[in-house]
């Protein structure tokens, strides 16, 4: 062996003994702990704080789907699923494949508008997280997988974190004409639901900011325009 194939070798073995550390054991038993993957190697620092977050921001959005939908049976029945879990399951089962689904295809504005309609008869909880899922993947360019050439807008994130301020807002404040909310968020997962509201808020303002010092490109400040309800883009 010469000693350049050595030094390559030396150099494989130390990131695979850096990525084989012991990962956070949580409560539930999982482990934060990812296996390597020669893929890996074409990432940067950035790359993989990026999925990290990603992973977080998906977590949220189904904690906050199965919330949502124990609050408020009815509208799992409208789209007839036979319980909240299998409800939740349904609307993130694209991911896998999310470049192939045509669900990363609807149109995020549409469906929060529609959750929040008055007139819609439809399952609410479901067109709002499909409206968030979708806001949220647009936001990573829907790319599950980022690496050294992956192009990354600070904006993007800055704005899916407002409107997801707005959608939080709507949810705590919006009532039908007998003074009903749309949704109930309130009773035994009052807490789940705000404190998972305020992580999607927390990491895509975080991701903004890593993002904005890796591209020296500002972020433009704004806020969402409630009165007509038009979001910031993504």
């Amino acid at each position: 062996m010469n000693r350049t194939s050595a030094l390559a070798c030396l150099l494989t073995l130390s990131l695979l003994t850096a990525c084989s550390g012991p990962g956070i054991q949580r409560k539930d038993g999982s482990s934060s702990v990812r296996s390597f993957s020669i893929k890996d190697l074409a990432k940067s620092d950035v790359d993989s704080v990026v999925e990290i977050h990603q992973q977080e921001v998906i977590a949220s959005l189904r904690n906050l789907t199965t919330h949502l939908y124990r609050r408020n049976p009815d509208e799992w029945r409208k789209s007839g699923f036979n319980s909240a879990d299998e409800a939740s399951d349904a609307l993130f089962k694209s991911l896998p494949l999310w470049h192939l689904s045509a669900q990363r295809k609807l149109s995020w504005q549409a469906c929060l508008t529609d959750a929040g309609r008055l007139d819609f008869a439809g399952d609410r909880v479901k067109s709002m997280m499909n409206g968030l899922l979708v806001m949220h993947m647009a936001a990573f360019n829907h790319e599950t997988e980022f690496y050294l050439l992956s192009e990354m807008n600070a904006q993007k994130f800055y704005n899916a974190a407002r409107n997801t301020e707005y959608v939080a807002w709507e949810l705590a404040n919006r009532r039908d004409q007998q003074g009903k909310l749309l949704l109930q968020s309130n009773g035994v997962d009052d807490l789940g639901i705000e404190r998972e509201f305020g992580k999607l808020i927390g990491i895509q303002d975080t991701l903004a900011k890593v993002i904005e010092d890796k591209t020296n490109r500002a972020i433009r400040f704004g806020v969402v325009n409630t009165a007509s309800t038009l979001f910031l883009p993504i």
